[in-house]
């Protein structure tokens, strides 16, 4: 039987639109309603599950789902940067940063490496069986593109390539670990 994953982005938040590293904030009353306008799209699945960020379960909650949190979909554990938006990071560190987008393996937040989140993810992914059926996450967007990486076996620096919208849907299907990827979508207009 073939694996059918969907992957879903969280609704907008405040640290979406600041640029932020997230600091587990909640949705904004605006995100919620977005979720909320588009759950019909969102179909049901026998195994449902959500990042453990406040963001995802409150998307998950507002699309109808009765998600299970995952660790293993955390998004990547960004260390002393948590919190702080991309411009502030890149003006007090900014070889630090450099390295960061650069370089795969490098935490110089004292977090997780790309490396390490594409890894994490790619053991979930890979550890789903086969008679799994239907699966759907709403997970964070780091998370969305470590998994696209993987199941293509692309490297992990394209992981930077790879922009993942807000209440978007990325489709994966396979078995055996191999998989086949279609991506991107708006929620409500598939």
């Amino acid at each position: 039987m073939t694996v059918r994953l969907t992957l879903i982005s969280p609704a907008p938040s405040e640290a979406l639109r600041e640029v932020r590293f997230d600091d587990d904030g909640p949705l904004d009353p605006a995100g919620v309603a977005r979720a909320e306008a588009v759950a019909s799209a969102v179909g049901p699945s026998p195994h449902t599950y959500t990042s453990p960020s406040r963001r995802c379960r409150r998307t998950a909650e507002a699309l109808g789902l009765a998600a299970r949190p995952l660790d293993e979909l955390s998004g990547c554990a960004m260390g002393r940067w948590r919190g702080q938006t991309l411009a502030a990071v890149a003006a007090a560190e900014q070889d630090g940063v450099s390295a960061w987008l650069s370089d795969p393996t490098a935490a110089p937040h004292g977090g997780e490496s790309l490396r390490d989140l594409r890894v994490r993810v790619g053991a979930w992914l890979d550890g789903l069986r086969d008679d799994s059926g239907r699966v759907t996450a709403v997970a964070e967007p780091d998370v969305i593109r470590a998994a696209m990486v993987h199941a293509l076996g692309a490297p992990d620096a394209t992981a930077w390539r790879l922009d993942v919208r807000p209440l978007t849907a990325v489709h994966l299907s396979g078995r055996a670990g191999r998989w086949n990827l279609r991506g991107g979508e708006p929620l409500g207009q598939q």
